[in-house]
């Protein structure tokens, strides 16, 4: 019973808010295009310009609120403290703000952190970026207009990208790593998207990373070792899901045997491996409401799935059954790991094929771990005398759906 109440601690764990941070965070992804010569590397960067200047803060000024980071402004808005882009003081010292985001990345070769010349710097107010998936895009964004435009109006910082050119003039270079040193303390920083490009000769390698990336990314000429970035991103993107999880949770327990177990599981993986992929291509609705019913969905799926888990029977073709279900409700949570995974990589980013299927593999080995975890607790269970095993499946689902059933009404009251 100690147990039981441990783990349903954890599963109502899993639904904890995050804390409200200083600065908004409303794009937290970031790009690196990394380009070989013969001479050195060019970094094509873009990331949110709240990663640059969140830390800069200063301590509280006569007027009660504190100094305003370099190029920005603030004042508190309905008892808010809001931030502004400094638009002239960015527009007549570009130079400065252009330094603050060099120093920001590490790059080293042999151990060795390399520096940075800056070519160009632009920023861009959200909904009017161009394209930064691949290269061309990249350079076009850089090629021409003003450091921010003339024409923008009063912007928050946490609605502005930069785009900056760095030049390392190190000479030919086969593998390096790369790291960021800035800790804004953003809500969602942890969730950072960061892609890394890596263009030598015809070779064009895609590196995947989460978070703050304080940890250096290595890069190298290994396609294995590319791939096994996204490998790493979908187990912790399932991992770290919690409404994915409560559902393999609820799915586990509610398998008769061996059998019934491998039939749920292999719906599962086919249905969400479907969606997964024509979600990503955009293949699916593309109305407002559709992401939030997904997600709507997703989480009376998980209701469902609890409710079977402690009505399960030996009756005939029930395994059947259970492949058709699971098989359904997997295409609705493929078309949610297609959400996530559009946010970071592009249709038409290279080698898209690649990150795609290491991806899903990583989906499938994150599934396969929390199936290893769990089902051998489930057969000791089951040896155990009395309802011991009745009165824990009982239990665990019952937690999982209060958990589904609270997120039932916050989404639909998003819906709505």
């Amino acid at each position: 019973m100690r147990l039981l109440v441990v783990l349903c601690t954890l599963l109502v764990g899993l639904s904890a808010a995050p804390s409200q941070a200083h600065f908004k965070l409303n794009q937290n992804v970031r790009i690196h295009h990394v380009v070989h010569s013969d001479d050195g590397l060019d970094v094509y960067l873009r990331m949110p310009m709240s990663y640059l200047v969140a830390e800069l803060v200063g301590p509280e000024g006569a007027d009660g609120l504190p100094t305003p980071a370099p190029y920005t402004s603030n004042r508190l808005e309905d008892g808010v403290l809001m931030h502004y882009v400094a638009q002239e003081e960015l527009r007549n010292d570009p130079d400065g703000f252009a330094r603050i985001a060099a120093d920001e990345i590490v790059l080293s070769v042999k151990g060795q952190i390399q520096a940075a010349s800056v070519t160009v710097l632009r920023l861009h107010p959200l909904g009017t970026e161009p394209g930064f998936a691949n290269l061309s895009e990249a350079k076009a964004a850089l090629a021409s207009g003003d450091v921010f435009p003339a024409s923008a109006n009063e912007t928050y910082v946490g609605d502005v990208m930069v785009d900056i050119h760095l030049r390392y003039d190190s000479g030919f270079v086969g593998a390096y790593s790369l790291s960021h040193r800035s800790n804004p303390e953003l809500q969602g920083q942890e969730d950072t998207a960061n892609l890394i490009l890596d263009y030598n000769g015809q070779a064009i390698r895609t590196f995947r990373a989460t978070g703050l990336m304080h940890d250096p990314v290595n890069v190298s000429g290994s396609t294995t070792a590319a791939a096994a970035t996204f490998i790493v991103e979908g187990v912790r993107h399932i991992l770290e899901g919690p409404d994915h999880v409560l559902f393999v949770l609820c799915m586990i327990i509610g398998a008769l045997n061996l059998r019934s177990l491998l039939a749920r599981v292999t719906g599962f993986t086919i249905g969400h491996t479907v969606t997964l992929i024509l979600g990503f291509f955009g293949i699916a609705p593309s109305g407002a409401w559709f992401i939030p019913t997904v997600e709507l969905a997703i989480a009376l799926s998980i209701v469902y799935a609890a409710v079977m888990a402690v009505t399960a029977s030996n009756q005939e073709h029930g395994d059947l059954k259970a492949f058709g279900v699971t098989s359904s409700i997997g295409l609705l949570h493929g078309f949610g790991f297609s959400f996530m995974l559009h946010q970071i990589l592009q249709v038409d980013a290279p080698n898209v094929w690649h990150s795609l299927l290491a991806f899903n593999i990583g989906v499938e080995i994150g599934q396969l771990m929390i199936v290893l975890l769990v089902w051998p607790l489930v057969l000791f269970l089951r040896k155990q005398p009395g309802k011991i095993w009745i009165g824990s499946r009982a239990t665990v689902a019952a937690c999982a759906a209060v958990i589904a059933m609270v997120w039932v009404v916050e989404r639909a009251e998003f819906l709505l």
